[in-house]
């Protein structure tokens, strides 16, 4: 059922397949004259909006709105909350925003999620962020718009304008960067990294995709270590890790997954997928039979490699460990001769110190995302 949120825009709740799947496909229609887009794929839009897919409504819900203009498409939005279980705090968020260039278009959208959450309880609103974890549709691109990668938010420029306009403050920003055999800083690194190989309880090993269950264990153990400092954490599970480790299968190159382990045990990780956007934007998001030949096709020209997650726990800092993980991940990407690019990818400015670390391999940021919040 619509209703009028100004004069000029009704705006509906998305109730059914067919609005859901108008939901998913707007984009196409406003991004076709921007030769940088590229669609993502349709099933991994739906699978956040699918309970059984998505290990979020668990803890939270979720609803999606569209927007109209004489019964013409011209914005969508998502809102949800997660209560966090080990706090019982409220997060509260929107995503999936997509709007024609008008500010009153966009605060329809925006003060729908804001009711929405604040009649939950929620007391800020973020966004654009996921429904899930962090590693997907994360942040509002404000720089870098030439090379989206898998999963990755992309957006048009003036969404910025939208965002502050209507009164999102900045909360975190988040830089990509990257890095390539020609200017990567090889004898600094490979000196630091000398004595962590040089001592032999220190052990690497990486992914088998035979064997995710062991290294989903391994991620936990070091993930629910390494990242107990940020704010509102909540440790992975099983059930988490292993619905994003089968979803990662098919772009996982084994070799580029590096664990390292001190005396048996898992104190680091850098995980990795292939940057499969290079193969996504010759199947305008459908993963269909064609599509998929498509992917067997483009997946042996793919160069670039993202790294997207990369964690040491606290006693394992100021070892060299760090260094250690990236100079065993070259000596995969030397061994593999394929891929001739490494996209790192997202470190919050709220991380300085890898930053200045990526800084020091010689690595160029490429592409800066901004979380923003919207306080109540």
């Amino acid at each position: 059922m619509k209703y009028f949120c100004t004069v000029e825009y009704q705006i509906v709740k998305v109730s059914n397949k067919k609005q859901l799947g108008e939901f998913i496909q707007f984009s196409k229609g406003l991004y076709k004259s921007d030769k940088n887009y590229i669609m993502p794929l349709d099933k991994d839009i739906a699978a956040v909006f699918n309970e059984g897919e998505n290990p979020a409504y668990k803890t939270g819900e979720c609803i999606q709105w569209l927007l109209y203009k004489k019964n013409e498409i011209v914005g969508r939005v998502a809102a949800f909350y997660n209560k966090l279980p080990r706090t019982g705090i409220l997060t509260g968020g929107i995503g999936f925003f997509e709007c024609i260039n008008n500010q009153a278009a966009a605060n329809c959208l925006f003060d729908e999620g804001k009711k929405w959450l604040k009649d939950h309880g929620c007391t800020y609103m973020d966004g654009p962020i996921n429904f899930g974890e962090r590693d997907s549709f994360w942040g509002l691109m404000v720089d870098g718009f030439e090379s989206p990668s898998y999963r990755e938010n992309y957006n048009l420029k003036y969404y910025k304008a939208l965002f502050e306009n209507y009164g999102f403050l900045h909360e975190i920003g988040q830089t990509t960067s990257l890095i390539h055999e020609g200017i990567f800083n090889f004898e600094r690194f490979s000196k630091l990294a000398g004595r962590v190989f040089a001592n032999p309880t220190y052990t690497f090993d990486h992914i088998r995709k035979n064997n995710l269950e062991k290294y989903a264990k391994d991620f936990i153990e070091i993930y629910n270590q390494a990242w107990a400092f940020h704010e509102n954490f909540e440790p992975m599970t099983m059930e988490k890790i292993m619905v994003l480790m089968k979803m990662m299968k098919p772009i996982i190159v084994e070799d580029l997954n590096i664990f390292s382990y001190a005396d048996g045990k898992p104190v680091g990780f850098y995980i990795t997928v292939l940057d499969v956007n290079q193969i996504f934007k010759h199947v305008n998001g459908k993963l269909n039979l064609i599509g998929k030949l498509k992917f067997l096709y483009y997946k042996r020209k793919v160069k670039r490699i993202r790294g997207i997650v990369f964690g040491v726990i606290p006693q394992y800092h100021n070892t060299g460990m760090e260094v250690a993980l990236i100079m065993k991940f070259r000596e995969a990407i030397q061994r593999q001769n394929q891929y001739s690019e490494n996209e790192l990818a997202w470190i919050g400015d709220f991380n300085p110190k890898m930053l200045s670390m990526f800084e020091s391999m010689g690595a160029q940021p490429i592409k800066k995302h901004i979380t923003y919040r919207f306080q109540f």
